[in-house]
């Protein structure tokens, strides 16, 4: 038995609990391919995104490094906090820095060796989009995504609490969001929350979450640290290059 976390016909997350083969209908797999811009939850994603290229010498294509990962690029597509796309994202892409891109192939591959694959949610984020959450946060009539994302919290708290900031980790292009589907299967792993949900359920330490789920989390946090990757204790899925080559430097170039 497992639970999942998949998209209905409007682009909404929501969780079943399935026993067995995970079955999913043609009609559904559409609508969860429209709402994402990218991949499905039970299968990797082909990419057939021209790449325009636009990048510093030191940055690369995740996929090109990870094709066998899923890559559901969250902030091209509406399906995200803000519900819209976010400035900056102009292709369902991910892209990091060289050094930070092989340090997680590293962790590919241990983890495929044990049955998993990576889920890449996000990897370098443009300044432009860090800008877009701050106006986000202080528009207190934009709550479209309240029950999804931060049903007990005030978006305002949301900078008070660590969950936005100003500058992000994601803008150096070495910080990754991701998490774990079944190799075989390419189901989600249970992490007990959602990607991007904000509050208290999403604390790697929190105690909301069951022992499985807390293990899962434990898994792959484990292989992240072992290639040097330090993790942000509000946020399960978020992992930066300890070493990373640009650790004062934000970027602004276009995903795409």
């Amino acid at each position: 038995m497992k639970q999942i976390f998949y998209l209905n016909k409007r682009g909404l997350l929501c969780s079943a609990v399935i026993v067995g083969l995970l079955f999913v209908s043609a009609k559904d797999q559409a609508s969860a391919q429209a709402a994402t811009g990218q991949d499905t939850a039970w299968r990797p994603a082909i990419n057939t995104v021209v790449k325009k290229n636009k990048m510093p010498s030191g940055f690369v294509y995740l996929d090109e490094v990870i094709p066998e990962a899923q890559y559901q690029i969250r902030y091209y597509s509406k399906y995200n906090f803000t519900g819209a796309p976010v400035s900056g994202y102009k292709s369902p892409l991910a892209i990091s820095t060289s050094k930070a891109a092989y340090a997680l192939k590293k962790v590919n591959d241990e983890l495929s060796a044990k049955g998993y694959i990576l889920r890449i949610y996000d990897a370098y984020r443009p300044q432009k989009a860090v800008n877009r959450f701050v106006a986000w946060s202080q528009d207190t009539s934009d709550i479209i995504n309240k029950q999804l994302y931060y049903p007990e919290l005030d978006k305002r708290n949301l900078f008070k609490l660590g969950f936005i900031s100003k500058k992000s980790g994601h803008s150096r292009g070495s910080t990754i969001d991701l998490t774990l589907a079944d190799k075989k299967t390419g189901a989600l792993v249970d992490m007990g929350s959602p990607y991007d949900f904000f509050g208290e359920i999403s604390y790697y330490n929190t105690t909301l979450v069951s022992t499985v789920q807390h293990q899962n989390r434990k898994i792959l946090k484990d292989a992240m640290v072992k290639q040097g990757f330090k993790p942000y204790a509000k946020e399960w899925w978020h992992f930066t290059l300890i070493n990373e080559p640009y650790p004062a430097k934000y970027f602004d170039f276009n995903v795409e």
